[in-house]
């Protein structure tokens, strides 16, 4: 059996190292486009940190890792994928497989602004995009980054720990608009600014021009900044261009089924690439995070050597450390249709903790300043566990989620027992 993977990130890593496991004498070749070693977006700002080297974002850190298992790696960039041929067009060149997995992952939203190509414009997603923000980004520098969302705050700590002058701009009302309640995000957006860092929310940037050695960005709201360097950190999304006139049935990204099997039964897709079904809602929805990258890739490799995995649906897990501030969001965080809420919030502390139930089951919770309950939170709504009493207790102190965990799980064991 010939496998071939198309995409060298988490997910495709995992995969192969499932398939392998499953299926010592099988083929496999996993492909990847950059020139690097399989490595994780996750670490690029530790990077820009400076707290480690390149070798330092590699995902397996011993070179000859994929020698040893026989996982045969090339580099290029996919054109289109023949599934009747059932062949990949790559470079020039045709690649054969038996069963292939899409793990392209996500590229870079580019906003259609004016000036949005100029050289000191850049995004940061890659390990290139990296090594030019690097020579650019240096103390006392002026720097604009366009989006706060969950990217644009983990890029921005990366950037602060340079001692750049940042100025961060953002569409929404408030920093991570798709992560974080209205009084969550403005929250984070208060302690940003205390930190040093110049934040408009509710603000577009309508052009950029060169200005001499400067770029001229104008704003929605009125102003124009001169700065050294503008960063792009608007949003991603499913890396599928090239698969426009395979057949495969798409939306916004591959729809997989619940054991990662596209609308062709030898195509497997996984991680960012993929729509799946979300835990919560049953719905199709793109959850483009690493731990969900991670499980769909394993589910794929099992299915791809004949194995039974299913996915449960993909949970919506944030969490994000912002200049020290750590938020956290889970499930329906934003609520569900006919639920109902409690919220605590101490701005003065910097500690908001919001509960979203559906009956008496837990649904969704966002947090910020605090981390004790997060594990626990994770488990109330993965589990679907009903609370019963203890509901009416959570709404009245929602920092009691600990007990009622223990005694809901606790009963629920016993009725299962």
């Amino acid at each position: 059996m010939k496998h071939v993977i198309l995409g060298n990130g988490p997910a495709g890593v995992i995969a192969a190292e499932t398939i392998r496991k499953r299926a010592p004498h099988d083929q496999i070749i996993m492909i990847g486009c950059e020139d690097a070693p399989p490595y994780s977006r996750m670490a690029i700002p530790y990077l820009l940190m400076g707290n480690i080297q390149e070798p330092g974002t590699y995902l397996r850190k011993d070179a000859d890792h994929f020698e040893k298992l026989k996982i045969e790696q090339i580099r290029g960039k996919a054109s289109s994928v023949d599934l009747k041929a059932k062949k990949i067009e790559l470079d020039g060149q045709s690649i054969a497989f038996d069963k292939l997995l899409i793990a392209t992952g996500s590229v870079p939203v580019q906003p259609p602004i004016p000036g949005i190509d100029l050289p000191g414009v850049h995004p940061c997603w890659t390990l290139e995009d990296a090594r030019a923000i690097a020579k650019l980004a240096k103390p006392g520098s002026r720097v604009l980054q366009m989006g706060a969302g969950f990217i644009g705050c983990i890029i921005l700590e990366a950037l602060a720990s340079q001692r750049v002058e940042l100025t961060v701009v953002e569409m929404g009302d408030r920093m991570v608009p798709r992560m974080m309640t209205g009084v969550a995000g403005g929250m984070i957006k208060k302690w940003v600014q205390e930190k040093g860092v110049e934040v408009f929310t509710d603000t577009k940037v309508e052009s950029i021009a060169q200005t001499g050695s400067c770029l001229t960005v104008k704003l929605s709201n009125g102003k124009a900044l001169e700065v050294d360097l503008v960063i792009s950190a608007t949003g991603v999304k499913p890396n599928i261009g090239f698969l426009k006139s395979s057949g495969l049935d798409m939306h916004t990204g591959i729809l997989v089924n619940d054991q990662m099997q596209t609308s062709h039964p030898d195509v497997y897709a996984a991680g960012d690439v993929t729509e799946s079904i979300d835990f919560s809602t049953g719905e199709r929805i793109v959850n483009a995070i690493q731990p969900n990258a991670a499980e769909q890739a394993r589910i794929a490799g099992i299915s791809m050597t004949g194995g039974d995995a299913q996915s449960l649906g993909a949970l919506q897990i944030n969490v994000l450390d912002t200049l020290g501030l750590i938020s956290s969001s889970f499930g329906l965080w934003a609520g569900a249709k006919g639920g109902d809420h409690i919220e605590l919030v101490d701005s003065d502390t910097y500690k908001y903790l919001r509960l979203e139930f559906l009956g008496d089951v837990l649904v969704g919770a966002t947090c910020v300043g605090t981390t004790e309950h997060i594990g626990v939170l994770r488990g109330l709504i993965q589990g679907k566990i009903p609370l019963g009493d203890w509901k009416e207790t959570l709404l009245g102190d929602p920092t009691k989620v600990m007990d009622a965990y223990l005694a809901s799980g606790q009963a629920q064991s016993a009725w299962m027992n």
